[in-house]
């Protein structure tokens, strides 16, 4: 019985499958594989949609935590998406590029106040004018990028405001701070990355016995 056994294990070990049945075997792991990515992508988007709306709602220890899990996901993953450039969409290992835009314009409006603080102290009237003037220019847009743009043009307009402008850009931090794009690894020990390297195995297998036939082909027209 033991040996009956046996030989019925030995006439399915793998290398004695025909080509066309290793064929139907990498069908299955190639649609697991997309399937498997799929899930890991979604998992990441929502995961980074759940750190913008944690800025949106400005709670900076649920935002650390957000940004911690999303790191933490993308790092052991494998999370691929699409970016596009100048019209060029190519595939990327990661989240992709994206925003802390509430906690920049937080952190902008911050620095102003404290920048105006600072002129208010001074006793500097015509610095204070020229900081006002720019806010009531530029309150409107406080929502946007270009929030501090704004802010630095309309000063840059006045010729004494010279030092009142240093201050400004001087405590405004960098948006390049606020700028958040978490790279993937090309393989990790995931679901999905057991899975491509169960179908990369398959299709060297694949390779390997083509190159034997184009060999064995060669070898015997040569001995014809």
């Amino acid at each position: 019985m033991g040996g009956l056994n046996y030989k019925k294990i030995k006439k399915w070990q793998f290398h004695r499958l025909k080509t066309w049945q290793i064929l139907l075997i990498l069908v299955p792991l190639l649609i697991l594989d997309a399937t498997l990515l799929r899930i890991d992508h979604l998992r990441m988007v929502e995961m980074r949609d759940a750190v913008i709306a944690a800025d949106v709602e400005g709670d900076e220890a649920n935002l650390s935590q957000k940004l911690e899990e999303l790191k933490n996901f993308t790092f052991s993953h494998i999370v691929v998406h699409i970016a596009e450039s100048n019209g060029t969409q190519s595939l990327g290992f990661g989240t992709g590029v994206f925003y802390l835009e509430q906690q920049y314009l937080r952190a902008a409006a911050r620095a102003l106040d404290e920048a105006k603080a600072i002129l208010a102290n001074s006793g500097s009237d015509l610095d204070s004018d020229i900081f006002q003037e720019a806010l009531d220019v530029c309150g409107s847009i406080g929502s946007h990028w270009s929030y501090i743009e704004c802010m630095d043009e309309e000063i840059s307009k006045h010729p004494a405001a010279g030092n009142l402008l240093d201050e400004v850009r001087a405590d405004i931090p960098s948006t390049e701070l606020y700028r958040k794009n978490y790279a993937s690894p090309i393989w990790a020990p995931c679901s999905s990355g057991f899975a491509i390297l169960a179908t990369i195995i398959v299709l060297l297998i694949l390779l390997w016995r083509a190159i034997v036939w184009v060999f064995l082909k060669f070898a015997l027209r040569f001995m014809r």
